[in-house]
Parts: C-alpha cells; sequence; structure tokens
C-alpha cells in the first residue's frame, strides 16, 4: 500500500522551507515555495515552533465530494490526485479541505495538492517529515 505524508518531528524544523521548494520544484516545476503543496510556518512568531500545513491523506476526503468535475481522484492510502485537465478552476476543493491543505495556483486556475511522493521528507535536513504506512497513521493517533 502507498505510503503517505506525516510531519512527526516539527520541533526540530528550523524554517529552511527546502521541503517546500523541492515540493515545488518538483510538482510544479516552479523554484518558488508559493507553488508547493507543503506549507511550513510558524505558529505564532519568530520565537515559536513551525507547523507543517500538508493534506493528511483523508480515506473520504471533502475536497472529491465538493469537486463539481470529478478532477480530484482518489488515491490509493488516503488523500487524492488532481486531474488538471478536468479541474474548471472553481475552488470549491480549496475551502471543503479541513486542513486548509488545498493551495491554489494562481497562474494556471488548478489547485495544488500533496500527492505524497515523498519528496519533502527525503531532502528534510532534520528528518522532520516522514513517510509512513496508513495503519501506522492510525495506530498513533
Amino acid at each position: 500500500m502507498p505510503k503517505v505524508l506525516r510531519s512527526q518531528d516539527m520541533n526540530k524544523c528550523l524554517g529552511c522551507f527546502t521541503c517546500m521548494t523541492v515540493c515545488a520544484a518538483t510538482g510544479q516545476q516552479n523554484h518558488s515555495i508559493v507553488k508547493s503543496a507543503i506549507k511550513v510556518r510558524t505558529t505564532g512568531g519568530m520565537d515559536s515552533s513551525f507547523i507543517a500545513i500538508v493534506c493528511i491523506a483523508c480515506k473520504e476526503p471533502a475536497c472529491t465530494e465538493v469537486c463539481p468535475s470529478d478532477a480530484l481522484e482518489h488515491r490509493d492510502g488516503g488523500g487524492v490526485l488532481v486531474r488538471p485537465e478536468k479541474c474548471i478552476g472553481c475552488r470549491q476543493c480549496e475551502s471543503a479541505c479541513i486542513m486548509r491543505a488545498v493551495n491554489f495556483d494562481e497562474d494556471t486556475n488548478k489547485p495544488i495538492i500533496c500527492r505524497h511522493c515523498g519528496i519533502c521528507a527525503k531532502f528534510c535536513p532534520h528528518d522532520c517529515l516522514k513517510m509512513v504506512e496508513p495503519d501506522e497513521v492510525k495506530r498513533h493517533a
């Protein structure tokens, strides 16, 4: 079964944004962190810790339920895959996501959603992000 991305040790995160940069470069062929499917930010200022906002790989994602054009396809293991050729740019998926993990590309008028490829975890210099089996998520929840 495909693995899913989890932010497990964010207390070690320094905010280098390497994860966001490699995600944007790999997923969108763009080096702007604005094009990343993962968002790293502080929890309340420069002295606070960082959090990663990313798709949690819902088994029954609300984003697919509201999509009027079937542009979001269920992914094995949880989450969704975007079919850009079907997307009409309505942004309903963005507002339906409880994690606020659907990022919208203003240039292409399409959503950017984590596809759980693991490139961000591979390049995280402090191992803050991990790829785990979906059943591990249930055990640690």
